[in-house]
């Protein structure tokens, strides 16, 4: 036999807290799991890119990127695409390199990527026998070093709230394409350089990785950080090309030595040390106006 309990009205409280509940309750009961809003958004992603509306596609990209989950192979393909119409050059090529790296000669979108990769130097040609047609004067993936917008096309690009974060992987993506190789005419798909570097930062710090090919030939990589410190330093960052070296270096804005051995590539190498200017100032910034 069932007991059967008279409950009374719920006070107001009571109703306040029964409803907040079947909130909680609602929004949880509607959130995807994390692998199924990867795969949610893309689908969306390919949708919004066999539209043509890259917008819409990078947003979605965007929010993929935020995600703490691993990203498919063609996540890099589709960031690509995206940066491609954008007119991010140098973002455009890390991304399909990164996909040609990882999905290998067997991925779906292996062909598209190397076709796009052509598309890219063809476009650099053009950009570079006629400076005139993009309208500015100059390539049109460089991101110029004064005023507000093009920090925030940053932002917006790597959906994340800050000039030092922006700046930080904007860096990094340019950082990835430019690494230096001994035979550069001779690159396999998906190999590292003989020097690459990345960056982080920390309040007032600059970290610089530089990852140096070990042995001659073998695939064993050494890895060493100095650490920057910005304050002090005057943000105008050098840069010069040198034929005998087969490089571009970036000056250490410190004492003018040498701190990085680039890819023998002019307007690549100018836009690393805009950047890593750019970076330095950022950090030397009160913390207000980094937000």
């Amino acid at each position: 036999m069932f007991k059967t309990e008279r409950v009374g009205r719920p006070g107001r409280a009571g109703a306040c807290t029964t409803l907040l509940a079947a909130m909680i309750f609602t929004t949880s009961a509607h959130a995807l799991a994390p692998e199924h809003e990867s795969r949610r958004l893309m689908l969306a992603t390919e949708q919004a890119v066999k539209d043509a509306n890259w917008s819409e596609a990078g947003k979605y990209l965007n929010q993929l990127q935020k995600m703490d989950v691993e990203k498919p192979d063609a996540y890099q393909y589709y960031r690509g695409r995206v940066m491609f119409e954008s007119g991010l050059l140098n973002e455009a090529r890390a991304a399909l390199e990164a996909y040609v790296k990882r999905s290998g000669s067997e991925g779906q979108y292996y062909k598209k990527s190397l076709e796009l990769i052509t598309r890219i130097e063809q476009t650099r040609r053009q950009q570079a026998d006629h400076p005139d047609a993009s309208g500015s004067g100059k390539p049109v993936a460089v991101i110029e070093p004064a005023g507000k917008k093009p920090v925030q096309r940053l932002e917006e690009l790597y959906l994340v709230d800050s000039p030092v974060k922006a700046l930080t992987l904007h860096l990094n993506s340019l950082l990835d394409l430019d690494g230096w190789r001994k035979n550069p005419r001779v690159i396999v798909a998906g190999s590292k350089p003989d020097i690459g570097y990345q960056v982080s930062t920390e309040p007032g710090v600059i970290n610089l990785q530089q990852s140096r090919r070990d042995l001659e030939g073998a695939d064993q990589f050494r890895l060493t950080t100095q650490a920057i410190k910005v304050y002090g330093v005057n943000p105008e960052v050098d840069w010069n090309c040198v034929a005998g070296d087969q490089a571009c270096w970036i000056y250490d804005p410190r004492d003018d030595s040498r701190l990085m051995r680039l890819a023998p590539a002019p307007d690549r190498a100018a836009e690393v040390a805009r950047t890593l200017g750019r970076l330095i100032k950022a950090l030397q910034a009160p913390p207000s106006s980094t937000k």
